[in-house]
């Protein structure tokens, strides 16, 4: 029987992807760069998930992924300013954005009251706490999982033991990682993560892809989905 649900919060909950099309453009017009056009996004999207990769593997830490993220997109999209400076601008903004994913609120508020709820996230906690809080649903969390507050990423099991030491300690002495789920759009850090350690997972993929060699024990393509399964 499940006990606690796990769910990530960047393009599973709140659209990170939505943040950062209208952060580009603002950010462009504000600091008088060239005009942002659609065929940036998927330059944005290749560099910060091979850094994002590089992290889930060990190789980088989320520091070394600020310092260089946006000087090698300004690289590549021919563009002559300093990454260190947008990078704080892209940063601040992230932080005050809640765009919710199609479903997420309903989602959010079904699970709470079924189940003990944990955000489970990779990136800065106050970020991350911020942009729940400013989308209206911080209190429907029992737990705020951030890995710069646990001290691991996920995919990795110490993320996980962090977690669960909490819950043991908690409300759920003696929770076993069966008796759990979690929730994402990432194959490679929520479901690959979560599989490893035992836990039930469950793919959200706004659009269906190949899954490749880890396979999650449900997909969906709507989150409304998620209260047929749980």
């Amino acid at each position: 029987m499940i006990k606690a649900v796990f769910l990530d919060i960047d393009n599973t909950l709140l659209s990170f992807y939505g943040y950062v099309k209208d952060t580009m453009r603002t950010g462009f017009e504000k600091y008088w760069l060239r005009p942002y056009e659609d065929w940036m996004f998927p330059v944005f999207k290749r560099i910060n998930n091979g850094l994002w990769r590089q992290i889930e593997l060990g190789e980088i830490t989320f520091p070394e992924l600020s310092d260089v993220r946006w000087n090698r997109i300004f690289a590549e999209l021919s563009i002559d300013f300093d990454g260190h400076v947008f990078e704080k601008y892209f940063r601040s903004q992230l932080r005050l954005s809640a765009i919710p994913i199609p479903g997420a609120a309903e989602l959010v508020d079904y699970l709470s009251g079924k189940y003990l709820l944990c955000a489970a996230s990779n990136g800065p906690y106050e970020q991350q706490v911020n942009r729940l809080r400013i989308w209206g649903r911080l209190d429907r969390f029992a737990h705020v999982f951030v890995s710069s507050e646990v001290g691991a990423q996920k995919p990795e099991p110490a993320f996980f033991d962090g977690a669960f030491k909490v819950l043991r300690e908690s409300e759920l002495p003696g929770l076993k990682p069966d008796e759990t789920i979690i929730i994402g759009d990432s194959l490679t850090s929520d479901i690959a993560g979560g599989a490893g350690y035992g836990m039930k997972t469950c793919l959200y993929q706004a659009a269906p892809t190949p899954l490749g060699e880890v396979k999650p024990d449900y997909v969906v393509h709507d989150l409304l989905e998620i209260k047929k399964i749980l």
